[in-house]
């Protein structure tokens, strides 16, 4: 019988599938590297993108937040303008009612009465006079009490004259009747 060595083609051809799988392998490795680098710059070029984006976002929110800056100045300007003409329309309205008030208290001074001082704050009228008799005083402040712009005469001090003993120095204070229309507001 003959005997045939198959060792040498056996070895042959391991060494050639090695040489394969190697090859296989170093391929693989390549491909996997390309791929890696693919997915790296992609990364990199969708990262900058969103960077980009943020920047521009942050830009026009500056730009926003300036616009609203601007916008709360010329709402508080706007409010400023308001009230000045709302205080200029007050003004303009108590003009006349300011001289009826004069014109009341002068109407209901009672003969025998002195107004020496007539002071205006608010709605409150403080005066200080002097009478010829304490019943002068009474009836001045049932006359302001009887008035349609007064109401709510209050004494606060009677006492005889310094100078003059027949004269009784007074003060008291009474409050300006609102028109309907502010009761109302």
């Amino acid at each position: 019988m003959t005997k045939i060595n198959l060792l040498p083609w056996r070895e042959e051809r391991r060494q050639e599938l090695k040489r394969q799988f190697f090859m296989i392998l170093a391929g693989m490795v390549l491909v996997g590297a390309g791929a890696v680098y693919l997915v790296d710059v992609n990364v990199k070029a969708q990262i900058e993108n969103q960077n980009r984006r943020n920047d521009f976002i942050t830009q026009e929110t500056s730009k926003l937040d300036a616009q609203i800056k601007e916008i709360s100045e010329l709402k508080k300007q706007r409010e400023s303008l308001i009230e000045r003409m709302k205080v200029i329309q007050d003004l303009q309205g108590n003009r006349p009612v300011i001289v009826q008030i004069f014109d009341e208290i002068v109407r209901t001074v009672p003969d025998g009465v002195f107004y020496q001082k007539v002071k205006s704050t608010g709605d409150s009228i403080s005066i200080t006079g002097f009478a010829e008799s304490n019943n002068r005083v009474s009836n001045l402040m049932r006359n302001l009490e009887a008035s349609p712009r007064l109401e709510s005469p209050n004494l606060s001090k009677v006492k005889s004259g310094e100078k003059d003993k027949s004269t009784n120095e007074f003060d008291l204070t009474v409050q300006r009747q609102k028109p309907e229309a502010e009761k109302d507001s």
